[in-house]
């Protein structure tokens, strides 16, 4: 029974390394079919041990039974927990949604930072994704700082045409 304890052991001490070194232990199971999403990555791995483990020390000690029909029910449990883990995390990693680009400005609000003169650039504060990024912005008319502007269109990757929210 102490053998399955520690098995269960040494499985959650393997789960809370994989989540702390998050990326670094995975490449020990790269060449395995390992990786984020693999059926041999380190969560899925410590998933079985774990309950391998702890369901063949209960097996023992709750039903009194041999070592051979608890590591029977360790190999069940942990393959299940195995699976519904590798399951859970591909459903994670396959999220679906598509990383925000700069032409999904177009239409949005934001700040002016910077003035925008009747010939130049200015900057505006915009946010993309929910993170605050600073554009330079081209106006038809000079723009105060401060004002709040609408994209009218994207013009590169690092700036926008705007006009002033009337209100």
């Amino acid at each position: 029974m102490v053998w399955f304890l520690g098995f269960g052991i040494a499985g959650l001490v393997l789960l809370v390394l994989s989540s702390m070194f998050d990326g670094v232990l995975e490449g020990a199971l790269d060449g395995l079919g390992g990786g984020p999403d693999g059926l041999l990555s380190l969560p899925v791995v410590a998933g079985f041990v774990s309950a391998l483990g702890f369901t063949g020390a209960l097996t023992m000690g709750a039903a009194g039974t041999g070592v051979g029909i608890a590591t029977g029910a360790g190999v069940v449990a942990g393959g299940v927990v195995g699976w519904l883990t590798w399951r859970f995390g591909r459903a994670l990693l396959r999220d679906g949604a598509p990383a925000p680009r700069g032409e999904d400005l177009t239409g949005t609000s934001g700040t002016v930072v910077t003035a925008i003169p009747a010939t130049g650039y200015g900057e505006v504060l915009l946010y993309l994704g929910g993170q605050p990024v600073k554009y330079a912005a081209k106006a038809a008319a000079p723009v105060a700082r401060g004002a709040e502007v609408w994209v009218e269109s994207v013009l590169s990757s690092t700036s926008v045409a705007v006009r002033p929210v009337e209100r």
